[in-house]
């Protein structure tokens, strides 16, 4: 991690300010029945925020009658607007973009408690610290700005959870949570619905269509599967499978590159990157008999809303970051790491990639249709 003169400068103010704090803060001096104001905070990526969502449900059958307030990314907190465990969002912007601005808003709430389930730093943890609360709760607690943490004690890292849910489950224990449901949290409106209907009728896709879905962007390039490959398994699932329609998703930014592929596939491909809205997103992917998807946010969703996905795993471990219930619905492709080191998120080639093949996933997505 680069440290910037701002990041320097904010670390020595907090350590003043940590020396000159007179709070008990503690974990023994934590007091479940005293908690009426929660920030939960998880302000990354669309899937990591989904796999928080377990963590913030049993933050909320804990604290039935506390006001939970969730940050979350300002590009894509409208898909989380309707969870039912949660009375309020307050932007991330990313960086120190607002830093001092989220902050002030922080602190009218008048925070007890505050669980960073899953955030980046080095903003994270002294934004909430300097939101004023009492207790601050986080895992992994190895970063340089631990000590504002209550738990920063016991030293833990990434490797001491077994999946990205089990980390944010174990956050919420520290404040005292149960966990009775691992499932995903994510509400699907009326409204996505008759979006999700108007952009299949208006492609001109019939009621007893079999919808399959390409998510071909990721969040890296290591993630990613080859252009070329979606085309060529589209073109044999479409020349297997008999009403068979290809939905091509991605973000806006993809759509370019999403047409192309669909150009190449044929009449059996439609794209809906930049036509249907982030929020209606989950209501379409329900429809999917399957998506096949790397690493991605869509993979996630398509997880909470319960599609199955052949997910396309290589730089990443499905174990830490896959599907995590419902496992037997699922087909997930698993192959080995090709570098040593590997650079994860800086690769420039997708080299692992390489290793599934279309045959393999054209017969994953085959099992799946039976």
């Amino acid at each position: 991690m680069r440290i910037s003169p701002i990041d320097e400068l904010l670390f020595v103010l907090l350590r003043l300010a940590k020396s000159l704090d007179s709070r008990k803060s503690e974990p023994q001096y934590f007091d479940p029945s005293a908690i009426k104001n929660i920030l939960v905070v998880s302000s990354t990526a669309i899937g990591d925020t989904l796999l928080s969502t377990p963590a913030i449900r049993a933050v909320r059958e804990r604290y039935p009658d506390a006001r939970i307030i969730a940050q979350f990314n300002s590009q894509n907190m409208e898909l989380f607007k309707d969870n039912p465990h949660i009375d309020g969002i307050v932007p991330y912007y990313g960086g120190y973009k607002h830093f001092f601005k989220t902050i002030t808003e922080l602190r009218k709430y008048k925070f007890d408690l505050v669980l960073i389930l899953h955030g980046n730093e080095p903003q994270a943890t002294p934004m909430a610290y300097l939101s004023g609360a009492g207790f601050v709760f986080k895992l992994p607690n190895e970063s340089r700005y631990r000590f504002l943490l209550s738990n920063n004690q016991k030293r833990f890292s990434w490797k001491d959870f077994e999946h990205g849910v089990n980390q944010r489950l174990a956050v919420a224990e520290l404040a005292a949570c149960n966990v009775n449901d691992t499932r995903m949290v994510l509400p699907v409106s009326k409204d996505s619905e008759a979006a999700a209907q108007k952009f299949l009728s208006d492609n001109g896709v019939s009621e007893n269509a079999i919808l399959i879905g390409f998510q071909i962007g990721a969040s890296t390039l290591s993630r990613r599967w080859f252009p070329e490959r979606f085309v060529e398994l589209g073109k044999r699932l479409a020349a297997d499978t008999p009403n068979l329609k290809i939905i091509i998703t991605g973000s806006p930014d993809e759509s370019a590159q999403c047409s192309l592929i669909a150009k190449q596939i044929g009449d059996s491909a439609i794209v809906s990157a930049k036509k249907v809205p982030l929020k209606h997103i989950p209501a379409l992917v329900g429809r999917f008999k399957a998506l096949i998807t790397g690493d991605t946010g869509t993979m996630h969703i398509a997880v909470a809303v319960g599609t199955p996905v052949v997910a396309l795993f290589a730089v990443a471990d499905a174990k830490k970051s896959g599907p995590y219930y419902d496992i037997e619905k699922h087909a997930i492709i698993q192959k080995e790491k090709t570098c040593d080191p590997c650079v994860s998120k800086r690769c420039s080639y997708q080299r692992c990639m390489e290793a599934i093949t279309v045959d393999e996933v054209f017969e994953a997505v085959k099992r799946l249709l039976l």
